[in-house]
């Protein structure tokens, strides 16, 4: 299994714009299908997007697209979500998370095997 621990989160003014990180160890990065999740208070967890093994694909839920972009860097282990242009809608624990497999696009929380520990993001409007 991979471990995964996020960075980047904060309290930002609407329409600013943060970067996530998401640090990788343990079995080889590039075999894995990345994501990032959200959940906001008294909401289940959602789907934001996914990046494919070599980063060449990406999948983005509606409401982000346009604002933020997901990429990863393997030879790092690493893995960003750059959010622009946020509203308070975005306020969340955001979560990395990664799927062993050859499936493409992976959006179900159920499909992914770890999972980081989360970090905060607050909008404030």
């Amino acid at each position: 299994q991979v471990q995964l621990v996020e960075s980047g989160g904060g309290l930002v003014q609407a329409g600013g714009s943060l970067r996530l990180s998401c640090a990788a160890s343990g079995r080889s990065f590039s075999s894995y299908v990345m994501g990032w999740f959200r959940q906001a208070p008294g909401k289940e967890r959602e789907f934001v997007a996914a990046i494919s093994w070599s980063g060449a694909r990406t999948y983005y839920v509606e409401s982000v697209k346009g604002r933020f972009t997901i990429s990863r860097d393997n030879a790092k282990n690493t893995m960003y979500l750059q959010m622009n242009t946020l509203t308070p809608e975005d306020t969340a624990v955001y979560y990395c998370a990664a799927h062993y497999g050859s499936r493409w696009p992976v959006f179900g929380a159920n499909e992914y095997d770890s999972w980081g520990q989360g970090t905060q993001v607050t909008v404030s409007s």
